[in-house]
Order: C-alpha cells, then structure tokens, then sequence
C-alpha cells in the first residue's frame, strides 16, 4: 500500500528524535547523509530511510566513514571493518517497513486473543531463541496473544505485539509457536496488533534483519511499504 501524504516526515521525525537530531534533520539536509558524532555511543548507527541517510558514532567512525557511499555503510560488514579496533560486534541490517493502513484480516473462526504477559512469555517458551531474540516481545509493551483451547486447555499459538517509538511509530512483532506456522497465524496476530496501533494514531513500522525471509515475505504480503535500512554494530 502507498503511504499517506505526510507519513514520511512523521516516519522521519521519529527517527531523528530516537538517533538525537533535530526535529527537521532530514527535511532539512536536503540530500547530504546527517551525522552525529557521540563519543559515549556504545554503538555505530547508519540508516537509509526514504532516500536520506544518518549515521551516529563516536568521532573516529565519522571519519573513517567519510569517504564511503550510503550503499558501502548500509553492509553489515562495513561497519564492522571500520570498527573492529573498537570491538565492533553483533546486531546486523534490518530492513525497515511502514505502513499508515493496512486491510484487516478475518479470522476464519472465533479467536480468544490475550492481552497478558504470562501467554507471551509461554509462548517464547515454545520457540527457538533465535526466534524469540530477534522478536524481542519482552521489549514490546502491547502484547496480542492467540489461544488455542482444547478440552479446556489454552495454549498460546501466535502473538502480535507493539511498542511505542516517540509517540510517534508503533514498532511490530510477531512471533508463532513452530507447531503453528504457515496456517496465517502470523497475519492474523500482526493484523491484530497493527490495527490496535492504527488506532491509538500511530504509524507502523516492521523491522527485520535483512537474511529473514519469512519475516520480509509477511511484511510485504501485509501491506507494508519499504522505507530503508537500519544497520549498526555494538562497541567494546
């Protein structure tokens, strides 16, 4: 789907607070990348985000990325080469998508959804860590849990969550018990949490490592429009 007139600035005026620029930071750069140097950042931070891009450091990684294209920054291994004096390691590229509305999905039968931890935290229980790691709903405050009840049994099979980014963007993500995927429980779960979200007036965002490709195929079969690329390393 298009996003609305409008969704761009918002969608970059999240970001510009979170990475501790100026409201109009990107408006403003008119094409040139933003940078921002913070010799106390543990991490190295680069974006791509509709056609401007930022990268966020201490002093050292400005200047040794200088003279590297948007596109050299945006590889993980870039910034692990420039910072692997410093400890560089882990986080990686994440894709990034946006949505401003999305169709609703119809469950095919009555749902019970949770709205409680203790379902998710069962859930991440019945996951591979991976999984559950790169999900992150423990990070994620507005939880959306489906149950599957069998003889009096609740069992949670899917979750769609979010979390509030500067008021701004409702952060989505979705985890389903292994039993239980590749039935549209994962659309299901994120349709719910999505629509929660665009109803509390906030602008969705999906991000997911760039290898995932489950999680970018059900990204796009959403709705979702791509908007950039998010790609960072942690220091010491």
């Amino acid at each position: 789907m298009t996003l609305a007139p409008g969704s761009v600035d918002i969608i970059q005026l999240a970001w510009a607070r979170r990475l501790g620029f100026n409201d109009g930071a990107f408006a403003a750069a008119g094409g040139r990348r933003l940078t921002r140097a913070d010799d106390a950042a543990r991490s190295v931070q680069f974006i791509r985000l509709f056609g401007s891009s930022a990268l966020v450091g201490p002093q050292w990684a400005l200047d040794a990325a200088a003279g590297l294209s948007d596109e050299e920054l945006a590889q993980h291994v870039t910034l692990l080469t420039l910072s692997r004096g410093h400890g560089g390691h882990g986080l990686g590229a994440a894709a990034l998508f946006f949505a401003d509305d999305l169709p609703l999905q119809q469950p095919s039968e009555e749902l019970t959804v949770s709205h409680g931890s203790p379902e998710a935290i069962e859930l991440e229980a019945l996951c591979p860590p991976d999984d559950v790691n790169e999900v992150g709903l423990a990070d994620l405050e507005h939880r959306f849990t489906i149950m599957h009840i069998d003889d009096g049994r609740r069992t949670p099979v899917a979750c769609g969550a979010y979390t509030e980014w500067e008021g701004l963007l409702a952060q989505l993500g979705v985890l389903v018990a292994p039993e239980w995927r590749r039935r549209g429980l994962g659309r299901l779960a994120a349709s719910i949490a999505a629509h929660e979200a665009l109803a509390s007036g906030l602008t969705l965002q999906w991000r997911t490592d760039v290898s995932n490709q489950g999680s970018l195929a059900l990204a796009r079969s959403l709705g979702f429009t791509t908007g950039g690329i998010h790609t960072s390393v942690l220091l010491g």
